[in-house]
């Protein structure tokens, strides 16, 4: 065969110890997705970085990729789409001030700018909906609530939420859609009693508030993957998601830093 008995052997115990590595890396993986069932290959390299070099395993983002996959371990992102937004109302709408241009407003650190959305989390019982505000610098969740219906209520608690956490005085930007929850009277005097600049999206076009649309689509493609009971367990299931968003999952967009992080380097 062109082989020495000596070199057969030697390859024989490398493809041992390469199957040995690849059942302990699959170890971990499993072991971290637990909490993360749908964290992706690259954040798991940036995450098992330190544990593999302790193992003495040498494997590469390229490497990581190979053994997923050949475990069937790869993530396969899922898509669903259901409107929650209601824009033709008679209520005032306000210009987008991110949208690219002359006075264009760019967040340089936390709490200068804030994204919100609404999104449908389905229920053994019926729809919930879950209402999130996120600082667009540091993409941390700082306020969420989750309701029984679309009504303004659900909206109005998550922004309190978010403002009983801010420890910065600077201006503040509310983004969001044109939906009726965002542009209500109800809603608008609770940004004028705390100095807070509206912004909105031109129509309905959801690639004007893309942050929030991600947001919206990690917390429920990645970490809420059971159906809840009920609306008890939908708000217990959203406050433990929300905790492992903000301060264990790592964003390729923060240097692979958590939201919790970033948002720490905060000056008042």
């Amino acid at each position: 065969m062109g082989h020495s008995r000596q070199a057969y052997y030697k390859s024989r115990h490398r493809e041992r110890e390469r199957q040995q590595q690849a059942c302990q890396v699959v170890s971990m993986v499993t072991a971290l997705r637990v909490r993360q069932p749908k964290l992706g290959t690259r954040k798991l390299h940036h995450v098992l970085r330190q544990p593999l070099r302790e193992a003495g395993i040498k494997a590469g983002r390229d490497a990581l990729f190979d053994i997923l996959r050949s475990a069937r371990m790869l993530v396969r992102p899922r898509r669903a789409y259901h409107k929650t937004t209601d824009s033709h109302h008679r209520f005032r709408r306000h210009p987008n001030l991110l949208k690219a241009g002359q006075g264009q407003v760019v967040a340089t650190g936390p709490e200068q700018v804030w994204v919100a959305g609404i999104t449908y989390l389905p229920t053994a019982q019926r729809c919930a909906y879950l209402s999130l505000v996120t600082d667009a610098y540091s993409r941390k969740i700082v306020g969420y609530h989750v309701a029984e219906n679309l009504q303004t209520e659900g909206v109005r608690r998550a922004l309190e939420m978010a403002l009983r956490s801010r420890r910065s005085s600077q201006p503040l930007v509310h983004h969001s859609d044109r939906g009726i929850q965002y542009c209500s009277t109800y809603y608008q005097r609770l940004h004028a009693r705390h100095g807070i600049r509206c912004s909105m999206t031109d129509g309905y076009d959801c690639y004007q508030n893309a942050l929030a649309e991600r947001v919206n689509g990690i917390l429920k493609g990645e970490l809420l993957l059971h159906r809840p009971a009920d609306l008890a367990q939908a708000r217990l299931m959203v406050r433990q998601s929300v905790q492992i968003y903000n301060t264990e999952r790592p964003h390729l967009s923060l240097q692979c830093k958590t939201p919790d992080e970033v948002h720490r380097v905060l000056s008042p």
